[in-house]
């Protein structure tokens, strides 16, 4: 059964559309208005093996923020609609990914619990007009809404925009991990609880 969902937010802000399948190799469709991002989250979902198709109009004459912000929401939101009861995923999923001097590691854990912690040195510069902090607003939005642990440790690189993809490519591949189903599992959930929220 495909796993997927459909999460439309709109807001004095932003208005973004999302859909989201699991486990797909349709090529994604996105457009946020903060071109960018657009890259960043094309090779998240390639590396993640998911289709994303994702529309953003924001108050972009403001700044970014908003836009970058209720995107990680509203992605967030659907990644947890998508899992439904997490039957059968096997939970954490983790990634370590270098390119060129940039390395690095992203774990998560589709707990239900929302914690993010990013250790690395502060992204408080730009990659042409886009803000590095953006980024950390991002996960933070994304794994609040998604209802999971993400730990984001860059061990280093000099290359800003290396930095910021391998933080995507490994979210993606450690998500895919993450959610993927273990047919050991018969079902169940990997939780001593019996249950994942």
């Amino acid at each position: 059964m495909e796993r997927k969902s459909s999460v439309k937010r709109k807001t004095l802000e932003t208005d973004i559309a999302v859909d989201l399948v699991l486990e797909s190799a349709r090529k994604s469709e996105i457009t946020t208005g903060v071109p960018f991002l657009d890259h960043m989250l094309e090779s998240m979902s390639k590396h993640g093996r998911f289709w994303l198709k994702l529309s953003c109009s924001g108050d972009r004459e403001i700044d970014d923020h908003h836009s970058v912000e209720d995107i990680g929401i509203s992605m967030g939101t659907a990644l947890k609609q998508a899992l439904g009861d997490k039957e059968g995923i096997l939970r954490f999923g983790d990634a370590i990914i270098p390119m060129d001097d940039a390395l690095t590691m992203i774990a998560v854990d589709l707990s239900g619990r929302p914690y993010f912690k990013y250790t690395g040195p502060v992204l408080d510069g730009s990659i042409g007009p886009y803000s590095e902090e953006l980024t950390d607003e991002f996960l933070r939005a994304f794994a609040t809404n998604a209802g999971m642990n993400l730990h984001v440790t860059v061990f280093c690189g000099q290359n800003k925009h290396h930095v910021h993809e391998t933080i995507f490519k490994a979210l993606g591949i450690a998500l895919y991990k993450a959610s993927s189903k273990d047919d050991f599992l018969q079902g169940g959930v990997l939780s001593t609880k019996g249950t994942i929220v």
